[in-house]
């Protein structure tokens, strides 16, 4: 019953419980006509047992055997509805005198042979299937018990009214179950249809949740409108929530944006100084070529210097670089982007990379560039002035293991609750971190997070996709 449906579970059970009320039903019924016929069948025994303790009582306490057989003789022939079809009568002793079939009852023999499963006259009933009934009573004249009757007695039409009866009920109630057992199906699969169609919106949306439209809705004011409703109320729950951390997300990459930025700016105008006094120099001195050809050097190690920078952004915020596989270049260009920062705090910078270039073409290069610039901006911030940031990048069997550390106080819980966590963002946290996280995700990975001898150590192990024949990674 599990395995099936709820719309079909519920439907089918309101089915069978009509069902079982029928049998019962029926088995009331028979019971209470079954009590009729023992009433009935009682009162008739009862007045022949009284007729015949009237007609033989004299005879009896006479012994005269055949005035009881002549008695006994008349009673069984008065009517052709006779019930009575065996007739034995004993005296006080228990010993026969009489019998309407002295074969199976011979004279002097002892009554108590014929009187397996005898009834009493105040519990006899028609009992199973039996078409005859034994009844075994005291006889009684005037006030005295003289001798015993014992009669058998056919209810053939009794049980055979009982079976009409109880095919007529069968027939019956199976035709009227069966009706009030396919409209309650009916009305059942009715009043379940919400579920169903909320079930099959549910599992056709649930990558993304949508709402249900307002025609499909249940009308009235019922439960299962309801329910339809705070399911849409739920999906609009959903895709604000989405709505508002992909904005989140958005901000944050616009906040370390900003911040690579200003280190960028930075970055290129020292050597704009340089470069104005080399292009003066060569104005001044242009008559001179050994001036004009180190002022020239000097430019051409300052305009390269800044094209690197240049393109390292570029690369960094290009969008189609989805695809592109990660090289030993793409860290070189992270440094260069990070070393601004770096030297602005006066801080320490450990860089080892120690992955293969065949290792490294397995992965795409945007997400794992975004992730550790991201962890390096992260820990530049958290070591603040003269302190020490660290990259290693080491491969590993079929994983790619990015570490980065720094000497700060370590991750709080905002921050580590948007760095490890699926939940609801909390207010303040690094910038970044849940970007992190959910790129790392995206790409099957897990990060570790290590605080020891007074350095953090966040650790990103990203699986390789699909790994290529020959690799070593």
């Amino acid at each position: 019953m599990r395995r099936i449906p709820l719309s079909m579970r519920v439907p089918l059970l309101a089915a069978g419980l009509m069902i079982l009320a029928g049998i019962v039903a029926s088995q009331q019924v028979l019971s209470t006509m079954g009590q009729f016929q023992d009433v009935r069948i009682r009162e008739l025994a009862q007045a022949q047992i009284e007729a015949l303790s009237v007609a033989l009582g004299p005879h009896v306490l006479r012994d005269d055997i055949w005035e009881i057989y002549d008695t006994l003789e008349r009673a069984a022939g008065e009517t052709e509805e006779q019930r009575m079809t065996f007739t034995a009568v004993a005296d006080e002793n228990g010993y026969v005198l009489a019998a309407t079939d002295p074969d199976r009852a011979p004279l002097d023999s002892l009554i108590s042979a014929l009187t397996a499963e005898a009834q009493s006259p105040k519990t006899l009933s028609v009992t199973g299937d039996a078409e005859r009934i034994r009844l075994l009573a005291p006889l009684l004249y005037q006030g005295r018990e003289v001798g015993q009757i014992l009669t058998e007695l056919d209810v053939t039409d009794l049980v055979t009214e009982r079976r009409r009866a109880g095919r007529l009920l069968l027939l019956g109630n199976a035709l009227a179950t069966g009706i009030l057992a396919l409209l309650g199906y009916v009305a059942m699969r009715r009043m379940l249809l919400p579920i169903t169609r909320l079930a099959r919106h549910m599992r056709e949306t649930a990558d993304a949740p949508e709402p249900i439209p307002d025609s499909d809705l249940p009308r009235g004011d019922t439960e299962m409108t309801r329910l339809v409703r705070t399911y849409n109320d739920m999906a609009g729950a959903v895709e604000a929530k989405a709505e508002t951390e992909r904005r989140l997300a958005e901000r944050e990459r616009f906040v370390s944006l900003g911040r690579l930025s200003s280190s960028l700016a930075h970055e290129i105008n020292n050597p704009l100084g340089g470069l104005l006094n080399a292009t003066d120099t060569i104005r001044q001195y242009a008559d001179r070529p050994d001036v004009v050809r180190q002022s020239a050097d000097l430019l051409t190690r300052g305009l390269n210097h800044m094209r690197d920078v240049a393109r390292a952004t570029l690369d960094q915020n290009r969008l189609d670089r989805s695809s592109a596989p990660l090289a030993p270049d793409d860290f070189d260009d992270l440094r260069l982007l990070v070393e601004p920062e770096i030297m602005r705090q006066e801080q320490k910078l450990n860089w080892q990379v120690d992955a293969s270039e065949e290792c490294l073409s397995q992965f795409a290069a945007a997400p794992l560039r975004q992730i550790t610039l991201n962890l390096l901006l992260n820990a530049s911030t958290a070591s603040g002035a003269g302190g020490s940031v660290g990259l290693r990048i080491s491969e590993k069997s079929s994983e790619l293991r990015l570490s980065i550390s720094d000497s700060g106080p370590g991750l709080s819980e905002a921050a580590r609750a948007r760095l490890l966590s699926t939940g609801p963002l909390p207010l303040g946290g690094g910038v970044g971190l849940r970007l992190v996280h959910d790129l790392i995700e995206e790409l099957n990975g897990f990060v570790l997070v290590d605080r020891r001898d007074g350095k953090t150590a966040i650790e990103v192990v990203v699986p390789v996709q699909q790994k290529k024949e020959g690799t070593q990674c």
